[in-house]
């Protein structure tokens, strides 16, 4: 990925994406997609429907340079990026000895409470600054990134209920503006 001089925005998609869990009353909302052709669902992903289409455009008015950072790995260019307007984006390969993070036993962090992507998604910053949005963070996640990032970071929590809110989006903003 070329060095744009933004920070990179690490993206994932369970959770920010598409909201999961206890459904708020009357259920998850479903959107249709004004970026493809009526009735088209790409990857036939009945989740996609979950997601509003108006996330893509705010995630490209953010000052960051968007990567995927999830086990959907390239279906997320080919079932999301269509479906949100995005064009495709850099996707963040995880090692071969990546936890099944759909295992109850697992649920996404090593032994001692640091999340699987964690290593992973700082050394593919290289230095760069980022920040991460995910609904897995916690805040040894936050106590790692800070004593081996040489670069800032913003691990930001995002609840898997509602995903990204206009709240979120604030944040993000404000903290990619920050030199």
């Amino acid at each position: 990925m070329t060095d744009t001089g933004r920070p990179l925005l690490f993206l994932d998609v369970d959770g920010p994406l598409i909201p999961f869990g206890a459904p708020p009353p009357g259920g998850y909302p479903t959107f249709r997609s004004p970026y493809l052709p009526p009735g088209a669902t790409p990857g036939g992903n009945p989740l996609i429907a979950r997601v509003d289409p108006e996330l893509g455009p705010r995630l490209l008015s953010l000052p960051g340079d968007p990567v995927w950072a999830s086990t959907w790995l390239e279906d997320a260019n080919e079932c999301l990026a269509p479906w949100l307007g995005l064009p495709r984006l850099p996707v963040v390969g995880w090692p071969v000895d990546t936890p099944d993070t759909t295992s109850a036993t697992s649920a996404g962090v090593e032994p001692y409470g640091l999340h699987w992507k964690t290593r992973t998604l700082v050394a593919w910053a290289g230095g760069r600054p980022f920040a991460w949005v995910d609904d897995e963070i916690s805040d040894t996640d936050r106590r790692w990134v800070a004593a081996h990032s040489s670069a800032r970071a913003l691990l930001h929590r995002v609840d898997p209920r509602r995903g990204l809110t206009e709240a979120d989006f604030t944040v993000l903003d404000a903290w990619l503006r920050t030199p």
